[in-house]
């Protein structure tokens, strides 16, 4: 039997879901990817950061965000070598806010100013999606 999919922490989700080659008809073949492997790009490529880094934030493991990259660097390199459409999906993903202390790592799904457990100011807000 498959284990279920974990949840995945995304920073936030993208403004614009859908890119195309220019000057191209509006009927291309799409490549669908998800919101947690623009994510992974984002980090890993835009941020910079480390494979082990990228994953802790993501709250995954190095070979699973790997394994996320890896896949989402291929839909973006068969988008730009073929000429295809990329549609970032997000539709079919359950999400929800959490925020998370920096201080204890205390997590919680309702917006306050504090953390409930620690009373610190020093927080910040994810999304999770699967």
């Amino acid at each position: 039997m498959v284990r279920p999919k974990k949840y995945r922490f995304v920073s936030a989700f993208p403004k614009i879901l859908y890119f195309k080659p220019h000057g191209m008809l509006s009927e291309l073949e799409e490549i669908e990817m998800y919101v947690e492997e623009l994510e992974a790009i984002k980090l890993k490529d835009l941020d910079g950061l480390k494979q082990e880094e990228c994953a802790k934030k993501m709250k995954i493991s190095r070979p699973t965000f790997h394994r996320i990259y890896r896949r989402a660097r291929k839909k973006i390199a068969e988008a730009l070598i073929n000429g295809k459409a990329l549609k970032i999906e997000r539709a079919a993903m359950v999400n929800k806010r959490v925020f998370e202390c920096l201080i204890c790592y205390y997590r919680w799904d309702q917006r306050g100013g504090s953390c409930p457990k620690c009373g610190s100011k020093k927080i910040r807000s994810n999304f999770m999606v699967r």
